[in-house]
């Protein structure tokens, strides 16, 4: 993405949402516009959503509705395994997602994987709002790695956990993640988990990048015996943003609304915008992606 376009001037930036569609966006001030030695890294206060974090020019989420995306990510897998004591994020951005898993009493160790040092220095710096200090949690562990050598490096020590988390850019966006969505690494996700593991993958929008999303959901289908795909509309992305979770055992679309409740109540979860009826609704997607 050419960096030019994502401040447009003191005043706006630009949201990407397909090769020849941009949305401008009003912004009040910049708080970090520096590169890193993989990313360009924006942080801004947007004057409708709040805080924004750009990489390499595509929004990776808005304070104002990061909830929306967040919980949906995390809690449809969270809730599917049921009692998930070791959760693996690889993608660790913004804290959010890892916000979300630290809500989980039962949850023993979280380990967070990115490749970015200095982004995550950012994040830690300027955007409290969206990891509300989770990285403090005595339960969380950080790897600054890349994602694809943490899973073939961690494949061989015998690791297990309950619930794989992907939480990376685009699979059409920065270089620097998409080359995570991979055979291999799929593979290699599928070995980490436990007997009754689950993996969630967000997989940018199958509407708008049809190609690049079918590509992602093939390999997991291949990989996994119950796969799943659903979609939440996440206002500042301005386009549903596409999941596909993958399960061992269990099919996260047979939960029922009262099951979904049962577990969250369990692990002392509270939520902004996920429970038993909108997983339902999460599961129920339109004729065009059966």
């Amino acid at each position: 993405m050419d960096n030019d376009y994502v401040i447009r001037s003191s005043l706006q930036c630009a949201q990407y949402i397909a090769p020849n569609t941009w949305a401008y966006m009003g912004v009040r001030r910049v708080l970090v516009n520096e590169r890193t030695r993989y990313q360009h890294v924006l942080i801004v206060e947007l004057e409708d959503f709040g805080k924004a974090l750009f990489l390499d020019g595509i929004l990776q989420s808005a304070q104002l509705d990061e909830y929306i995306y967040h919980e949906s990510l995390v809690h449809p897998a969270m809730v599917t395994h049921g009692n998930p004591t070791r959760v693996l994020i690889l993608g660790t951005g913004e804290g959010a997602a890892l916000r979300e898993v630290v809500k989980y009493s039962g949850v023993n160790e979280v380990v967070t994987v990115d490749i970015d040092y200095e982004l995550i220095k950012y994040v830690k710096e300027y955007l409290r709002e969206f990891h509300a200090d989770s990285f403090r949690d005595p339960r969380v562990r950080e790897v600054y790695q890349d994602a694809v050598d943490y899973v073939k490096g961690t494949v061989s020590t015998g690791e297990r956990f309950d619930v794989v988390i992907m939480d990376l850019t685009d699979p059409y966006g920065p270089e620097v993640g998409a080359r995570v969505y991979s055979m291999d690494v799929i593979n290699g996700i599928h070995r980490l988990l436990s007997d009754n593991g689950v993996f969630v993958v967000q997989a940018g929008s199958s509407f708008l990048f049809p190609k690049e999303y079918n590509a992602v959901y093939d390999m997991v289908k291949l990989t996994f015996p119950i796969v799943t795909e659903y979609q939440v509309w996440v206002p500042s992305f301005m386009y549903a943003e596409s999941f596909i979770m993958a399960s061992k055992r269990v099919n996260p679309a047979s939960l029922t609304s009262d099951y979904v409740d049962a577990v969250l109540r369990a692990n002392g979860v509270k939520t902004r915008f996920y429970n038993g009826k909108v997983h339902v609704a999460l599961m129920t997607l339109g004729s065009y992606r059966r």
